[in-house]
């Protein structure tokens, strides 16, 4: 590990319809940040970065106040909704662009402990390029939430991209992470993939998750299982090889019934019984093909996303 001067520390905050909880997320994050520049953790100039993400309430009109009575608060707002991961990358490239010797990402409903900053700048002063933040428990959440999250870090793990359970998007990462990214040129960029595999030295912090201060969630079942998807067919080739392994055996098992179709004309001159046999296995054969199909879909639509080379987002206003 390599000794560090004070760092210039950027905090990005993704926005998406939070006029309830902006402000009062700023003065505690500016509380957080002139108490480590009192602990000369962190220099004076470290900054707010505020991602709006095409929000339809007055989110934006009070980052923009919050702008003017602080030139520290500084942010971004996209023409239209592109989505949480997309927002944090803006985050993370602007951040590079305006200049920072780390950067952490949190929610805009601080649910996430503001507080454990401090100890993500300790972990990064150790030499650690990339500190993540996992909670330590989902008391808050409901069942159907923790239970699909669970799932989802178990499926993640099953396929090869072994995420650390319980941990989202609340992290730290050093310049240096910032300038390996920018040599990454896909558009559906999954940030929790590429931070675990980049394999910069890595280490985490646990923190507690509190309940939201105002306002309600913005991710629903469909959004979260899109980042899934994204998150599957970004870093993991396994469920194209699963589809490959059972049209083998498919094809085993059809193989398999008809040389009994031609044992039991040839020996008792019978013609297979079970005409509902035969259609059950037809259906299933047939929905077993079109799953496959719509897992071979994911990556063909992936790669179609990806060769028309859209951008991830695109900016309206920035504040500097």
């Amino acid at each position: 590990m390599t000794s560090r001067t004070i760092p210039k520390l950027a905090i990005i905050i993704p926005c998406y319809n939070e006029e309830l909880c902006v402000k009062t997320t700023a003065e505690k994050l500016l509380e957080v940040i002139n108490t480590l520049v009192e602990k000369k953790k962190i220099t004076p100039d470290s900054y707010l970065y505020f991602v709006d993400d095409g929000s339809k309430d007055k989110t934006w009109s009070i980052i923009e106040e919050l702008h003017k009575s602080n030139t520290l608060i500084k942010g971004t707002k996209f023409i239209r909704n592109f989505g949480n991961q997309r927002a944090l990358i803006a985050g993370l490239e602007s951040v590079r662009e305006i200049g920072c010797d780390c950067v952490v990402s949190i929610d805009a409903d601080l649910q996430q402990d503001e507080w454990a900053i401090e100890q993500f700048i300790d972990e990064y002063m150790n030499g650690y390029d990339i500190v993540l933040g996992i909670r330590n428990d989902r008391k808050t959440d409901s069942f159907f939430k923790k239970f699909t999250a669970e799932a989802f870090y178990k499926t993640m793990k099953l396929l090869g991209a072994n995420i650390p359970m319980n941990h989202s998007d609340y992290r730290l990462v050093s310049k240096r992470t910032l300038d390996i990214m920018s040599a990454f040129s896909e558009k559906l960029f999954f940030l929790r993939g590429f931070f675990n595999e980049i394999g910069l030295p890595t280490t985490h912090v646990n923190f507690n998750v509190k309940k939201r201060m105002a306002g309600c969630s913005k991710f629903n079942f469909p959004s979260l299982m899109a980042l899934a998807l994204n998150g599957i067919t970004s870093y993991s080739v396994v469920p194209l090889r699963f589809v490959a392994v059972l049209g083998f055996f498919m094809a085993l098992f059809g193989f398999g019934i008809g040389i009994e179709t031609v044992i039991e004309k040839l020996f008792w001159h019978n013609s297979p019984n079970g005409w509902a046999t035969n259609i059950i296995v037809m259906s299933a054969f047939g929905g077993i093909q079109l799953f496959c199909l719509g897992i071979i879909g994911e990556y063909v639509g992936q790669l179609y996303r990806e060769v028309k080379s859209r951008p991830r987002y695109i900016k309206d206003i920035e504040l500097l």
